[in-house]
Formats: structure tokens, C-alpha cells, sequence
């Protein structure tokens, strides 16, 4: 089954930044929670309108530092205090964590188109 492909893929991608590592992560529990056979952005959000509902409705990640382990280098780690600070001015990290499941969707979405 294509689920089970871009599972392996993912598994089998070497990512080097801890943001690469997070949304593969992302990805996988994605592919996890897919209830559905159907491999769309829709049934990815599980019911959700947009990625940021997602992550701020507690679909993923909630606590900021646990979103601030996944996506995050030791110097970020060590800059936001273990995400007691904010990732960045114009963001929460729940909205970081939106940020990066949108990329994890787009990301299997992408390998979904090729493999066959």
C-alpha cells in the first residue's frame, strides 16, 4: 500500500537538522494517525481547516517544550531556554509546530505523487 512506502521512505531519509528530524517526525505520525486510505491534505488535517487549528487544537504536540526538543538545535535549546522563551518574535511555538506539520504534509504529499 502507498501508506506503508512513504512510511519507509521516511524512515530511510537521513535528515540533518533538527528541524529536518522534527518534520520528518511529523510526517510519520501524519502517516499514523491517517485513518483513511486516501492520501490528501484534507485527511491529513483530520478535520481540522488549516495547520495552525491543528496544532493549536492539540492534534500534535502541546506542550512548548516538547515542540522545542523536536524542531530545535542545542543552541536554539539553549537561546530559548528549552521553549520557556519563544521560538522567534512573530511566533508561538505552537505555531512553529503548524509551521513545520505543513511542511511534513507537503512532504508526503510530494512522495506520494512519486512513488508508484
Amino acid at each position: 500500500m502507498r501508506k506503508e512506502k512513504i512510511i519507509k521512505e521516511l524512515q530511510n531519509e537521513k535528515c540533518r537538522s533538527a528541524w529536518s528530524k522534527g518534520v520528518n517526525e511529523y510526517a510519520l505520525e501524519l502517516l499514523e494517525d491517517l485513518e483513511s486510505d486516501e492520501i490528501t491534505e484534507k485527511a491529513l488535517l483530520n478535520g481540522a481547516e488549516n495547520w495552525k487549528q491543528y496544532s493549536w487544537g492539540g492534534c500534535s504536540l502541546i506542550y512548548d517544550e516538547d515542540i522545542c526538543e523536536r524542531l530545535s538545535n542545542n543552541t536554539e535549546k539553549k537561546i530559548t531556554k528549552n521553549g520557556e522563551c519563544r521560538p522567534n518574535s512573530k511566533e508561538e511555538w505552537l505555531d512553529t509546530q503548524a509551521r513545520a506539520l505543513y511542511q511534513a504534509c507537503n512532504k508526503i504529499l510530494e512522495l506520494n505523487s512519486t512513488i508508484k
